[in-house]
């Protein structure tokens, strides 16, 4: 019996030897296979990282695998070597990291649904019932249109939002679909849109760079028509028969996105999100992996997907955070696909009209190329910015009476306004009358925050919630005041000052439901939808046509932030939400209310524009030896009493400075800025380094000593390699 050495979907950072038997139910084992072992008392899913001859344990002790699961790995070596990296990299367990790479269904002891075994097509009644079928039949239309464009199968229907088999069976039975054998990938249709000057140019760089690695940063202002850019680099990719893979921050985006993708390539197109439910993203999965589909558009884990043929790389919104993945394995979808691109010999696309300040300090030095898109496509003007000085005004629940004014004159119009308040709920503090005393979370050093919809109180971290009658701690008969604005409160405002109106709120309450976010998204581009009020999740590439005043309802809370990237978060977002406005013919305008109306870095960025924020910004950060100009880690430990964990970072502290080599800048322990959350105290250690070498030598040679010592001192802890966050 051979020997193979297996890594178990947990976060163990030891890998376990097995011994195979002549028989494990498929054929012989390879690197990448899902198997089947003992492990303690119970069995356990790995993957078959390596073969080998021997074992530095005795046979006797060697356990022996229980069963293959699939006839065929599931990771190639291309995968394995990715994930290699990524545990090297960020300091975390082989295992967990190849877990993250799979889908929920293949942590499971479950088989691989196979796809591609079915397809069906419109036969010519169906053709003809397409233009006839009546409204009320939504779901034969959408089937109908879906199978519009040739053969489909099963996983172009992953994403309807019913139980779309009993409705194709009756198709079926009524003769309007026919079941065929599966097609091959149709090529792609005609572009649908001429692309301009600017937007040809990007696309004749991007295919002079075919075949091989490069990165392209894509700066293009808000509206430039990076999607069409992309659209045309993808279809010389599949026209040379391989694929793309397209991610995007936020699940709104993908909704998006993948209806101008289906438009211009049908079937070929699939989608993954955390929404889908796990058997519609393991059938996705799969399709990706059997060439099936062509395009793969999906969010910060569709980076892991199996694409045997990817040909191209696109990171629309490069710069947004939440493509770091902030618990368990703390990696960068970004900075992946970019690994991913380099060992592919493949380029990607970095696109955003506000650039990273790591992506501009790599285009500085040369790593990366930036191709410039400086005008709105379809010869559309870039929004008027204009600062609202609210000071000393009267504010009708926030709203200043020259935002409200404008309001008015744009709804006169039949224009589309959006109001930006990135706090949801009703009032994000509530304050006993009789003492002062803030209502905080029982678990965290966190206000709680008032919603009306459900008259309750929430806590926006560990996600507890209480009745608002629930009595208060500080006074017998405490009498509680709401103080403070939450996305709930200025839309009933609005609903006060536009009776008429009519609105929409998106935040992360209203697009709770499945498939709440793509009804209120296609009510907003049908013209259903007066007033749009949300928080961050507008902010990110949405192209609603008809908006063209966008109201930033305080912006003044983010100036004062600890954080060294808070500026450059608050310059990002002001561009980002700005260039909502006047994406179609009328003209766009922008009112920013803040009692701050000379803060050099809101002028800056309203008057001279993000380049020259972000040059400035790159000289402070290389003068302080920041980040990009040094390598950042971060220590976080978490405990059930508030000294367990400082201590622990302290004794981590003492054994890496007993161990480091070169020179390299450990903080002393700190509590985080937010010490108790969800019953625990929270505390960090920040290392620098000038080089990302350094810091990775270190915790390659310590991280078992110091996971040693938080096992001793009963703590939780983690490395956030390139953090997001330090406080």
């Amino acid at each position: 019996m051979s020997i193979v050495v297996v890594a178990l979907l947990s976060p163990l950072r030891l890998t376990f030897d097995y011994l195979v038997p002549e028989n494990v139910g498929w054929g012989p084992l390879a690197p990448g296979h899902r198997v089947l072992v003992p492990f303690g008392r119970s069995q356990r899913i790995g993957i078959v990282v390596e073969c080998k001859d021997d074992s530095a344990l005795a046979g006797s002790k060697l356990k022996t695998v229980a069963a293959a699961l699939e006839g065929t790995p599931v990771f190639g070596p291309e995968a394995l070597a990715l994930a290699r990296w990524a545990a090297g990299y960020y300091q975390h367990p082989l295992g967990d990291v190849l877990a993250h790479m799979l889908p929920t269904w293949l942590r499971k002891r479950q088989a691989l649904p196979q796809v591609g075994a079915e397809a069906w097509t419109l036969t010519a009644a169906g053709r003809a019932a397409l233009a006839t079928a009546p409204s009320r039949a939504a779901r034969q239309q959408f089937i109908l249109n879906r199978l519009a464009s040739g053969p489909v199968g099963a996983i172009a229907l992953v994403g309807a939002r019913f139980a779309w088999r009993p409705v194709l069976k009756r198709l079926l039975g009524r003769g309007l679909v026919e079941e065929v054998r599966p097609a091959a990938a149709a090529p792609p249709r005609a572009a649908a849109v001429a692309l301009n000057e600017s937007q040809r140019a990007a696309v004749a760089t991007i295919n002079a760079s075919l075949p091989g690695y490069r990165a392209l940063v894509l700066q293009g202002v808000t509206g430039s028509g990076k999607t069409e850019v992309y659209l045309e680099a993808i279809a010389e990719e599949l026209a040379a028969g391989r694929q793309a893979l397209v991610l995007v921050p936020e699940i709104a985006l993908t909704e998006q996105l993948v209806g101008r993708f289906r438009a211009r390539f049908g079937a070929l197109v699939g989608l993954l999100h955390s929404a889908l439910s796990e058997r519609e993203r393991v059938l996705t999965w799969s399709a990706c992996a059997s060439g099936s589909i062509r395009i793969l558009v999906g969010t910060r884990s569709a980076v892991w997907a199996t694409l045997p043929a990817l040909g191209l790389i696109v990171v629309d919104e490069e710069h947004d955070p939440s493509y770091k993945q902030q618990d368990g394995f703390r990696y960068s979808a970004r900075d992946i696909a970019l690994v991913r691109a380099q060992a592919g010999g493949i380029p990607v696309i970095l696109g955003s009209a506000t650039p990273a300040l790591e992506t501009l300090a790599n285009v500085e030095r040369g790593k990366y190329h930036r191709i410039v898109m400086a005008y709105r496509a379809r010869a559309a003007a870039l929004p008027v910015i204009q600062l609202l000085d609210v000071r000393g005004l009267d504010l009708h629940c926030g709203l200043s009476s020259a935002l409200v004014d404008a309001m008015r004159a744009h709804l006169e119009r039949g224009e589309q306004v959006m109001l930006f308040l990135n706090r949801r709920g009703y009032s994000p503090l509530l304050i006993c009358r009789g003492c002062g005393e803030p209502q905080r979370c029982d678990r965290c050093d966190a206000y709680l925050v008032y919603h009306k919809a459900d008259d309750s109180v929430h806590c926006h971290h560990c996600d507890r919630q209480w009745s608002r009658t629930r009595r208060a701690r500080c006074c017998a008969a405490a009498d509680i005041a709401l103080i403070g604005l939450g996305t709930e409160r200025i839309e009933e405002a609005v609903a006060e000052l536009f009776p008429q109106a009519r609105l929409c709120r998106i935040d992360r309450d209203t697009a709770r439901r499945k498939d709440a976010l793509r009804d209120m998204l296609a009510r907003i581009n049908e013209r259903e939808v007066d007033v749009i009020i949300g928080t961050q999740m507008l902010a990110k590439g949405l192209d609603f046509a008809a908006v063209t005043l966008v109201g930033v309802v305080d912006t003044d809370s983010r100036l004062f932030s600890l954080d060294f990237r808070a500026e450059e978060r608050l310059a990002q977002l002001l561009i980002q939400v700005a260039g909502r406005a006047g994406r179609a013919a009328a003209p766009g305008r922008v009112l920013v209310q803040t009692h701050q109306p000379h803060h050099p870095v809101l002028r800056q960025i309203i008057d001279q524009g993000y380049d020259v924020y972000a040059a400035r910004a790159l000289g402070e950060r290389r003068a302080a030896g920041l980040p990009p100009y040094s390598a950042m880690a971060v220590i976080r430990a978490d405990a059930a009493a508030p000294a367990t964990a400082l201590a622990y970072l302290a004794a981590a502290r003492a054994h890496l400075l007993a161990h480091a080599e070169g020179e390299l800048d450990l903080s002393y322990p700190l509590p985080a800025l937010m010490e108790r959350r969800g019953g625990r105290y929270r505390a960090l250690m920040v290392v620098r380094a000038a080089q990302r070498l350094e810091i990775g030598r270190l915790f390659a040679a310590q991280v078992v000593a110091l996971e040693t010592l938080a096992r001793r001192a009963r703590v939780r802890w983690a490395i956030d390699v390139d953090p997001q966050d330090t406080l």
